[in-house]
């Protein structure tokens, strides 16, 4: 989504892609990024806090886990994917026939 983003403003916004273009990508990408990840941790925290209770062998390990995950995957959207895409990415306005 990152990445068809950036895409997108070169495109549609006629940006120029540089560091301005990449921190206004991930800026414009920044809620629903955040919003996904915080619901998704805010279900699963009751399960994760609860991994200790009889019953819940699986299921608050495995809430563990995905909390972790999402706080992983969030830095890695938000602060590593945009510095690879700066150095490494090549983004030009697609010519529409």
């Amino acid at each position: 989504m990152m990445i068809s983003h950036y895409q997108h403003l070169i495109d549609e916004e006629n940006c120029v892609w540089g560091l301005d273009t990449c921190i206004r990508g991930a800026s414009e990408r920044l809620p629903s990024i955040l919003m996904t990840a915080l619901v998704t941790a805010l279900g699963l925290l009751p399960l994760a806090a609860a991994s200790g209770q009889p019953g819940r062998e699986i299921e608050g390990p495995m809430a563990t886990i995905i909390v972790g995950g999402l706080v992983t995957s969030t830095i890695l959207n938000l602060l590593i994917l945009p510095t690879i895409m700066l150095h490494f990415g090549r983004f030009e306005r697609q010519k529409i026939v």
